[in-house]
C-alpha cells in the first residue's frame, strides 16, 4: 500500500498553521511599538506644560496593560482563536480610525507633528495588512476554536 497513512479514527488530524496567520501576527507585533510612540508623543505633544505627572503616570500604565493585552490576544489568535482575531480586528478598526482622525485634528509643534505621523500611519498600515491576511480564505478555515 503507497500514499500517506491515515490518521487513527477518532483523532482529528492537527491542522498547520498557514503563513497568512505567522505574516498577519509579526505585522500586528511590528506595528504595537510603533502605535505606543506615537500616543506618547500625542500625549506629550497636545498638551505641553499643562499635564500633571499623575497623568503621565496613569496613562503610561494603561498603555502597559493594553500592550499586555493586545499581545495576549495575538497568542491567542495565532493558536486558532476565532474569537481573537474577531477583537484583535475590532480593536484594529478602532486604531486605525483614532489615528486618521487625530492626523487630521491635532495640531502638534512639528517634531511632535513628525513623529506622531510617521509612527501612526506606519503602523496603521501594518495593522490593516495584518487584519487582511488574518481573513484571508486559508487563515479564515485555520480559526476553528
Amino acid at each position: 500500500m503507497t500514499g500517506p497513512v491515515p490518521p487513527p479514527s477518532g483523532r482529528p488530524e492537527p491542522q498547520t498553521r498557514p503563513v497568512d496567520v505567522d505574516t498577519g501576527f509579526w505585522l500586528w507585533l511590528a506595528a504595537l511599538p510603533l502605535m505606543v510612540v506615537g500616543y506618547i508623543a500625542d500625549m506629550v505633544g497636545s498638551s505641553p506644560g499643562r499635564a500633571s505627572t499623575v497623568l503621565y503616570v496613569a496613562s503610561g500604565l494603561f498603555t502597559a496593560v493594553l500592550c499586555a493585552i493586545v499581545v495576549t490576544f495575538l497568542i491567542l489568535m495565532r493558536a486558532g482563536y476565532r474569537w481573537a482575531r474577531t477583537v484583535l480586528t475590532g480593536g484594529g478598526i478602532a486604531a486605525v480610525v483614532y489615528i486618521g482622525t487625530r492626523l487630521f485634528t491635532v495640531n502638534w509643534p512639528p517634531i511632535f507633528a513628525m513623529i506622531c505621523g510617521v509612527a501612526g500611519i506606519v503602523g496603521s498600515v501594518l495593522i490593516a495588512g495584518g487584519m487582511f491576511l488574518l481573513h484571508r480564505s486559508d487563515a479564515h478555515a485555520y480559526f476553528t476554536r
